[in-house]
């Protein structure tokens, strides 16, 4: 009997035919998985809703059309920056003194004048009798000196007496003379410290930061309140090099505060002429009308031009919101597109498109009730 021979062709291919079925039973099963997976995680279906491809809609009835134009607008780079009083004074103690009484209180509005507090000074009412009973004894003496010296006169014309003599009783006077002024001023020096113990408002404004009560005791320069005048506000704003390097006292320029919602424009009173080595910025200072409610310490913003730019703007009523995106509607002939737009800057009632609009291109303006309520329809 013949055996078969393992190493034959005929065996050879049949292992070669085998092999190869079962790798392609095995690709087969693979791409069928992977294309049920596919499926499940939706890849074969649209991601956005159907609506939102709908390109051509009928323009309703009496909805208003609008040719785009690009129109040159301003460019602005902002920089932010702080409220500041233009005069704001702090108020120290001059002397080493009890605070006896304390007559206002953070916020408080005060007049030019009007006592702050009060300082203990019994020592300075007697350093100011002292120095007022030197000038008693020094005019005394002054008097006798001049009797003296006019007597000597007297006599010098007689005869009576030396030159000597006379010359001893000017002297004499003169002595008395400078002891007067020196006590005159004496207490002078002590009116003025005696001064000290009561301090007063420098101006008219607001006090903030109060730092004293009643019982403390005050040193040479403590600082007791901060005053500001909330008339006069400036907003104190940090500007790159560049761009500082062009601005100039008296120039206009718009400044905002976001808290009040308002603008208006400033006059730059001061550009501060040093740069800050760790910004390379310069302080610039502007001046304006102060709104009601504004307080130091808010923050600011300045506009600075940069020239002007192309830009395409639209009504803020072409504007329809589905979701968080914003969409447009572009007219072709008797059909509208509904489009995604990117946003920009809002100038008054209309609203810079940023990307999604052409120039030259017509959009549905939603300002009448009927365009739009066929829009809200479509939605």
């Amino acid at each position: 009997m013949i055996k078969p021979n393992p190493n034959s062709w005929s065996m050879r291919l049949f292992d070669l035919f085998r092999t190869g079925a079962l790798w392609l039973f095995v690709a087969v099963g693979a791409i069928a998985v992977a294309a049920m997976l596919l499926w499940a995680a939706g890849t074969f279906h649209p991601k956005v809703h159907r609506q939102l491809h709908d390109s051509m809609l009928p323009i309703p009835e009496h909805a208003q059309q609008l040719l785009i134009h690009a129109v040159s607008i301003p460019r602005y780079e902002t920089a932010v920056g702080t409220i500041q009083a233009v005069h704001e004074a702090a108020v120290a103690s001059k002397i080493l003194a009890r605070v006896e009484e304390v007559n206002v209180t953070a916020g408080q509005k005060v007049l030019a004048g009007e006592v702050l507090v009060k300082l203990q000074d019994q020592d300075l009412r007697a350093k100011l009798g002292q120095v007022d009973s030197n000038l008693v004894a020094a005019q005394a003496r002054q008097s006798q000196a001049e009797t003296e010296y006019l007597r000597a006169q007297g006599l010098l014309a007689q005869s009576a007496i030396s030159l000597s003599e006379k010359q001893a009783r000017e002297a004499d006077l003169r002595l008395a003379n400078a002891e007067v002024e020196r006590a005159t001023q004496a207490i002078a020096e002590a009116k003025i410290q005696l001064s000290f113990a009561t301090i007063a408002a420098p101006f008219d404004g607001v006090v903030v930061d109060k730092q004293v009560k009643a019982g403390d005791t005050a040193v040479p320069g403590q600082v007791l309140f901060r005053i500001y005048d909330p008339t006069q506000m400036q907003l104190v704003a940090q500007v790159r090099e560049s761009l500082a390097m062009s601005l100039r006292p008296g120039q206009k320029l718009t400044a905002s505060l976001d808290a009040l919602g308002y603008e208006t424009q400033a006059t730059i009173s001061e550009v501060v002429p040093q740069s800050n080595s760790a910004t390379h910025s310069f302080e610039v200072k502007v001046i304006g009308p102060v709104p009601e409610g504004i307080y130091s310490g808010m923050f600011g913003r300045l506009k600075l031009p940069l020239g002007t730019e192309e830009a395409i703007l639209v009504p803020k009523s072409a504007i329809t919101h589905i979701g968080q995106l914003s969409m447009i509607y572009v007219a072709h002939d008797n059909r509208m597109e509904r489009r995604n737009v990117q946003l920009g800057r809002e100038l008054g009632d209309q609203i810079q498109i940023l990307a999604g609009l052409r120039s030259g291109e017509t959009i549905i303006v939603r300002n009448s009730p009927e365009s739009g309520a066929s829009q809200r329809n479509s939605h």
